[in-house]
């Protein structure tokens, strides 16, 4: 049974003409989906719907021709034709008493139009996209203005029709059209629509005026906006601009949906800010107006999101991140299963495949984006046709995955772990500067596998072939990990690594968790490129360390970009005092430090250091796999999973654990999944 102190979550609310179940919204955010992959866009709404979220909203959704943005995966209203889609999204959303939102949205300067080939349009003639794209905007005329109105009215219409609850005006981020006309950076107009903050606002308030006349007898009318910019010139800020929008506009929509710009910041990691981020720049804005107000902060907290309604900050409780690693998340804390909840990490794992162009995966749920494709149930597994005893050797978040999964499906199941705790390179890693949250990876399958009858948890149990096959298993599944090389080989080193036994201390991140403590000068050699450098880096620095980060590449931790963490992550390195050296290839370790090739010239130099952490690559040991197939254990009922079979993320392991306990319940092959078709016409 829930606690009384939460019954405030499930009251409904009303927004305009429409009114939710409770005060847990899911708000527009990326699928990885598109057009063009609707069934599964559907099928991961419908999922959320389905574990009790009372308002489930679409990605940003083009408007029309002119607002193409390429190979972004983003849903689509252009016209008539697309109204199939949106009609069975909504149906399907509606079905679980959910409503049904639309995010609709036109990128303005941000847009490509490499399919349509029409000209990039905004306030003014400005870069489009980015700086490295040599591409500018077109000034919008007065009768462009006219046309994108009527453009913008002519898709609400058609979400109306479609069934949809809530429209969306989408003035957020540096991705829309209004964002350009408010901001001072990009709106150089001398017209009606340029020069002061009223001008600058006028084409919102004509869209927003113009939606509610259209749509609003029967849709409530939403608007996004973004009331805190973290740029350097002409800010659209809390305690300036961003709250002189609000205040102008306040009674304009039905329903506030607030945040902050850009996306980096308002998808910020748990290793760059703490849950509730947002509040000291969005906690204003129920000050300013009676309507509805709504607000992220990758809120996981119950108490927190009870405090937030009881305070008057926000009305509703919006989530993006969180309702991707628990759909259920309402029902459960509707319930009183608190400790079912599969928490948000906030790793940025689902931004970083969406970034690119393809459907989100989530380091806590695998299930996500596989509910249309492969049928899966993030809280469900269809009971095995012969349940089997599975003894699982290792640990990790891969192995405690496989070890749930194959437990709801009726297997009696054994994990052995040769360490005294279990939770693998998860558990060591939660330990490190900016990584507490990741515990929850573990913590999650713990508490599960814990409660349960048929599972048996051996940590500090070491396992040989002999150990394995006499267990008597009818499935062995190694989920053993992967080490970190010792040699020097790396993306960017087909040989070793000159030096290695020079007398120089020389680490890799498997010991960082053993030594006791490292000498007063370290040289970090990152050829990984994903978070681990940095975070080594880090975690130094702060016990005092003089630490010194290179890399052959010219981008630290180059995959945390796709994480929208890089450039800040870089920042916090330099405020902390590292030495940065990008495009620098380790030659040669020595006594008294190394020898490396830096910059395009190559020039060799020289650093001193007393110790060497190697962030290289990573290595699998087969032996354990060929003994047991040795002492004849049948081949088709050994399994390999995770950083054993093929070192990745943290999200490929679980994912490689939960797919094979999920494939054996079903009589199926991973490769077995549905695909969304184009349809082929004339």
């Amino acid at each position: 049974m829930r606690s009384p102190s939460h019954d405030i979550l499930f009251e409904p609310v009303k927004i305009g003409p429409v009114q939710t179940k409770n005060r847990f919204y899911v708000t527009p955010h990326a699928t990885g989906n598109g057009h063009l992959n609707p069934n599964m866009a559907i099928g991961f709404r419908e999922m959320k719907a389905k574990g009790g979220w009372g308002v489930v909203s679409t990605a940003i959704t083009e408007i029309g021709p002119d607002c193409d943005l390429g190979s972004h995966p983003v849903e689509r209203l252009w016209d008539e034709h697309d109204l199939p889609v949106h009609t069975r999204q909504a149906e399907r959303i509606h079905a679980h008493g959910a409503l049904a939102a639309i995010e609709l949205g036109h990128a303005g300067i941000r847009a490509r139009n490499f399919l349509s080939g029409l000209p990039v349009i905004g306030p003014s003639t400005w870069p489009a996209l980015r700086p490295e794209m040599p591409m500018h905007a077109k000034a919008m005329s007065l009768s462009d203005i006219r046309a994108f109105r009527a453009e913008h009215r002519r898709a609400a219409l058609l979400a109306k029709r479609a069934g949809y609850d809530i429209v969306y005006v989408y003035a957020a981020h540096d991705i829309s059209i209004f964002t350009n006309f408010l901001s001072r950076r990009t709106n150089r107009r001398s017209d009606e629509y340029g020069g002061s903050l009223e001008n600058r606002a006028r084409l919102l308030r004509e869209v927003l005026e113009e939606t509610r006349e259209a749509v609003g007898d029967r849709c409530a009318v939403a608007l996004r906006f973004s009331v805190h910019e973290f740029v350097s010139d002409f800010a659209i800020r809390s305690d300036g601009e961003g709250r002189d929008v609000v205040a102008m506009l306040a009674e304009l929509p039905d329903l506030w949906d607030v945040n902050l710009s850009g996306w980096s910041y308002d998808s910020s990691s748990s290793r760059l800010a703490e849950e509730g981020f947002q509040e000291p720049y969005t906690a204003f804005v129920k000050s300013l107006t009676t309507k509805p107000v709504v607000g992220v902060g990758r809120y996981t907290g119950v108490d927190r999101m009870a405090a937030l309604v009881r305070k008057g900050h926000l009305d509703l409780i919006g989530a993006a991140r969180p309702s991707i690693a628990d759909p259920f998340l309402p029902q459960k804390i509707e319930e009183g299963r608190y400790d079912d909840i599969r928490e948000c990490i906030g790793c940025n794992h689902c931004v970083a495949t969406e970034s690119y162009g393809v459907a989100v995966r989530c380091t806590q749920n695998p299930t996500i984006n596989e509910e249309w494709r492969r049928g899966w149930h993030p809280e469900e597994v269809p009971p095995a046709a012969k349940p089997e005893n599975i003894l699982i050797i290792g640990g990790g978040v891969a192995g405690l995955e496989c070890a749930l999964t194959a437990a709801r499906a009726g297997h009696r199941v054994a994990v052995a772990e040769a360490r005294e705790e279990l939770g693998g390179r998860a558990a060591n890693e939660a330990r490190l500067a900016g990584l507490s949250a990741w515990r929850r990876l573990v913590d999650y399958r713990l508490g599960q596998l814990r409660q349960m009858a048929n599972v048996d948890l051996y940590p500090a149990s070491a396992m040989t072939a002999e150990d394995a096959v006499g267990f008597g298993a009818d499935r062995i599944v190694l989920a053993t990990g992967s080490l970190w090389r010792r040699d020097g080989l790396g993306s960017s080193h087909a040989v070793p690594i000159a030096g290695l036994t020079s007398g120089m201390p020389v680490f890799t991140p498997d010991d960082v968790f053993t030594v006791d403590a490292f000498p007063h000068s370290v040289l970090i050699y990152d050829d990984d490129h994903d978070y681990l450098g940095s975070v080594l880096a880090e975690e130094l620095a702060r016990k005092g360390k003089h630490v010194t980060l290179m890399t052959p590449l010219a981008e630290f931790s180059s995959w945390t970009a796709q994480k929208l963490e890089r450039d800040r992550i870089v920042a916090r390195l330099l405020e902390l005092g590292v030495e940065l050296l990008p495009l620098a290839r380790l030659d040669a370790i020595e006594a008294g430090g190394v020898r490396f090739r830096a910059g395009l010239a190559r020039t060799e130099q020289t650093r001193g250091c007393d110790a060497v952490i190697l962030v290289m690559a990573r290595q699998t040991d087969g032996n354990l796999k060929s003994e047991i197939l040795a002492r004849g254990f049948a081949a088709e009922r050994l399994h390999v999973i995770g950083d054993a079979e093929a070192p990745g993320t943290l999200a490929a392991a679980v994912f490689s654990g939960h797919a094979l306990a999920e494939t054996l319940a079903r009589g199926t092959a991973l490769s077995d999944f549905k695909r969304d078709r184009a349809v082929v016409e004339g």
